[in-house]
């Protein structure tokens, strides 16, 4: 089992950045793929960025490509989002997620991750 606790979020000004945080607690966190999800009001949680249980592969949404990078630190217990050149669009609430499976069919759909932080709110401004 792992423990996530996201931090970081906040408002902002578009075109600049933020860095969200994930803090997580677990003997076998090193074991699991993390990944990053937004939710913008009335919205269905959408899939932003993935990162294997080695941090070897990162994984995108095309919206965010270019702007966004996904790195965890396991040595740390953290998993990050570094967000730049930010849009209004992505105002959201971002959640922090973990996954024991290594299934490519389920890496980007909520139903693929068992463990969810809180939330933390990002808010873009135009």
């Amino acid at each position: 089992q792992v423990q996530l606790v996201e931090s970081g979020g906040g408002l902002v000004q578009g075109g600049g950045s933020l860095r969200l945080s994930c803090a997580a607690s677990g003997r076998t966190f090193s074991s699991y793929r993390m990944a990053w999800f937004r939710q913008a009001p009335g919205k269905e949680r959408e899939f932003v960025a993935a990162i294997t249980w080695s941090g070897s592969s990162t994984y995108y949404a095309d919206s965010v490509k270019g702007r966004f990078t996904i790195s965890r630190d396991n040595a740390n217990n953290r998993v990050y989002l570094q967000m730049n050149s930010l849009k209004p669009d992505d105002t959201a609430v971002y959640y922090c997620a973990a996954s024991s499976s290594g299934s490519i069919t389920f890496r980007e759909i909520p139903r693929g991750y068992a463990y969810w932080g809180q939330g933390t709110q990002v808010t873009v401004s135009s």
